[in-house]
């Protein structure tokens, strides 16, 4: 399936850079301009993984690997090809990591924006708790401002709000949800229990490293212990949360970069 995409940059380096659950390829269109103008020599590709943003719907049966493999025809379709920098925060690094098991000769390296392979317990979700209130509000309203409304009355901070609201669409004198929640939830409960360790922990893989917010607890201690000892070097960023390219554009710019 080709999914919906944006290239940044025009360089002999191929790229692919893989926002997280809920989210769409604008979500990184800042760190892929950052990082082209810093480093001419990347070509980036940011797609909306499959059930996101203007891609195709989400498949009954999805899971990590159907997304990664759309990723894969989408880098194709795009002139994409040989082995590519995988770079994904959150869904999006588990996706890459996916790939790299699926689709071995398509991954170069793997960057993790704050996210570790293991299963991502349900208390420890941020997207979870933030899906847990997408699923309350209604289908459509008169106005985005109504919709806002109602997710901040739930408790969903103005700035997660706003993000929400980019999926919006117009819907006759209203708007309504551009993504299928349903098919979201369910996709949410199947990648969050998925277990990518073997990904690291097999005797060849690509390059890997991770990078860790402070704030975040994406990335236990218990689980940076491990994704070192198998060669995956790990990077803390104190000041950082789960959102590492907004809290701490430059420092990850120069991780990426290193």
């Amino acid at each position: 399936m080709v999914l919906e995409s944006f290239q940044v940059g025009t360089g002999d380096v191929p790229t692919v850079l893989l926002h997280g659950f809920l989210g769409s390829g604008r979500n990184l269109r800042s760190l892929a301009v950052a990082w082209t103008q810093a480093d001419p020599r990347r070509r980036i590709l940011l797609p909306d993984l499959t059930g996101h943003g203007q891609s195709p719907a989400l498949p009954a049966d999805a899971d990590l690997s159907t997304l990664a493999r759309d990723v894969v025809d989408t880098l194709d379709a795009q002139g994409f090809t040989g082995a590519i920098d995988w770079v994904g925060h959150s869904l999006g690094g588990r996706v890459s990591l996916s790939a790299s098991l699926h689709a071995s000769d398509r991954v170069g390296s793997v960057s993790l924006l704050d996210i570790a392979p293991g299963p991502v317990p349900l208390d420890l979700s941020e997207s979870g708790f933030v899906l847990d209130i997408l699923m309350q509000a209604p289908p459509r309203a008169d106005n985005r401002r109504a919709l806002r409304a109602d997710l901040t009355g739930r408790g969903l901070s103005e700035g997660l709000s706003d993000w929400l609201l980019m999926n919006l669409v117009p819907d006759g004198d209203g708007v309504r949800w551009r993504f299928d929640r349903d098919a979201l939830f369910r996709l949410h409960k199947r990648v969050n229990v998925e277990d990518l360790w073997p990904a690291v922990e097999r005797p060849v893989h690509p390059p890997l490293r991770c990078i860790r917010g402070g704030r975040s607890r994406y990335v236990p201690d218990a689980a940076v212990a491990r994704l070192e000892a198998a060669d995956c070097p790990v990077t803390f960023l104190p000041d950082a949360g789960h959102f590492v390219h907004v809290d701490s554009a430059q420092a990850v710019l120069a991780w990426l970069m290193a």
